[in-house]
């Protein structure tokens, strides 16, 4: 039956694939033999540490700095791939904007520049991935979406409505692109030990309280998402379309 994991062949581009959740599904992927674009707004060092150990199984690996909050999303991804000749046929779409404020202190700014990144970027980079896709006849999309869909936080309404936005995305070009062979899924992670959840989580008091409300009773890792990631990414998800996948210890399940 062959490896229906094996990805040998293939180029995914991750955002914010330098690091956290991100890096654990960039390497998770060159392992299975894809190639990789790493997108990162700023940490340098960090996408070049994730770049260095995605290369060591032998794929070819580029690196492209862009801040999705910028209009020519699609524009400018064109312009890298045409450049590399290195077009997607898997799209990760993990990289997010989070600004914790409660709903009346969101300003204009923090909503922008939470669903530019979240929404807004996802679907112009996948007009212009989906193009090959079609003429490849085989291709695969990968929405990060977050717990905060079933749960959403009172400090961060924007991005739980952002990643909620996501799904919505999901179901509707699911069945549009099936037709191509392109499956389009959403992966929700729940509390997952990140750079970014670093801070909250070393008060032992909010992670106690975290993981109260975490039916496995612990805090995961960015690797729990990527095996999933993985899946849907390969053939071995050839048949899931349109599902949303919490990845959160049962997180979802309790109020």
């Amino acid at each position: 039956m062959g490896n229906k994991y094996d990805l040998t062949g293939k180029t995914a581009l991750v955002t914010g694939g330098g690091q956290g959740i991100g890096r654990s599904i960039v390497l998770a992927l060159a392992e299975a033999g894809a190639n990789v674009i790493i997108n990162y707004r700023s940490n340098t060092p960090l996408a070049e540490e994730t770049a260095e150990w995605a290369e060591k199984y032998g794929n070819k690996v580029w690196l492209w700095p862009y801040d999705l909050a910028r209009e020519e999303v699609r524009e400018n991804y064109l312009a890298f791939v045409a450049e590399h000749q290195c077009p997607a046929d898997i799209l990760v779409a993990n990289a997010s904007y989070q600004i914790r404020k409660f709903w009346d202190e969101v300003t204009k700014e923090d909503f922008a520049q939470q669903m530019n990144v979240n929404v807004r970027a996802t679907l112009f980079l996948i007009q212009g991935a989906v193009p090959y896709m079609k003429e490849k006849g085989w291709g695969r999309i990968l929405n990060i979406g977050s717990v905060q869909q079933k749960r959403p936080h009172p400090e961060m309404c924007v991005y739980a409505a952002s990643k909620m936005a996501l799904t919505n995305l999901v179901s509707n070009l699911a069945p549009q692109l099936a037709p191509w062979g392109i499956t389009v899924n959403t992966l929700a992670p729940g509390a997952i030990g990140t750079g970014r959840n670093e801070a909250v989580l070393a008060n032992p008091e909010y992670r106690k309280a975290t993981e109260k409300k975490i039916p496995l009773g612990y805090v995961g890792n960015p690797d729990d998402c990527a095996q999933l990631a993985l899946l849907l990414c390969s053939e071995a998800g050839r048949y899931i379309t349109g599902a949303d996948y919490y990845v959160d210890g049962g997180m979802s399940l309790l109020f």
